[in-house]
């Protein structure tokens, strides 16, 4: 099953129907999920392009996607020591290395959006352990870890934020960065498929 694009917070959608899609694919049977996002990237050594692995995230959203009566899906207060699979990751790695893509690491800083985040906001979740930032993919994987399904993301760098010389950011710009990185992230997770099937 693939997803064309999500619903986003932003957009005025509730964490209940921003990640009703994972329910209706747990109900389906998916054991697996593979996520995907463009971010900012914080980290000094990313460059625009870069492949993120994601090996955790930080929650910024005001609302829990778990708040309310508990799905039986999974238990009241999830563990989420492991919400990015390590198996995969590990798969990731080692198929990257195989076609010489270059793949970077780090932890994604899940915020509301829709506004791109002040020089001092990029500082602050640096500072708080983000590599990577944006609007998306936590409130999915929360859920998804919830219901026992397997996670791996990537986000694509697609701009950089928070360092000594701020630099301006569009939407355009943003969208070019995700086109560029897209196949290399297919080709990785197309092979990723094909051998966990």
């Amino acid at each position: 099953m693939a997803m064309q694009g999500r619903f986003h917070y932003y957009e005025g959608y509730s964490m209940k129907e921003v990640t009703f899609p994972v329910r209706v694919m747990y109900e389906l049977g998916i054991k697996t999920l593979f996520v995907s996002n463009a971010a900012g990237g914080m980290n000094p050594a990313f460059k625009i392009g870069d492949l993120m692995v994601i090996t955790d995230h930080i929650n910024f959203f005001p609302e829990h996607p778990l708040r309310g009566k508990n799905f039986p899906t999974g238990p009241r207060f999830p563990d989420m020591h492991e919400a990015y699979d390590h198996e995969l990751i590990n798969l990731a790695t080692k198929i990257a290395k195989e076609k010489k893509i270059r793949l970077v690491y780090g932890v994604y800083v899940g915020t509301t959006g829709p506004t791109f985040e002040t020089p001092a906001e990029y500082k602050m979740y640096r500072t708080l352990g983000g590599d990577t930032v944006g609007m998306s993919t936590v409130p999915e994987v929360i859920v998804a870890h919830h219901c026992g399904i397997r996670t791996f993301g990537i986000s694509v760098v697609t701009d950089l934020g928070g360092f000594d010389n701020p630099v301006e950011v569009s939407h355009e710009e943003v969208q070019e960065a995700a086109d560029k990185a897209q196949p290399l992230m297919t080709e990785i997770m197309r092979e990723m498929i094909k051998r966990t099937a």
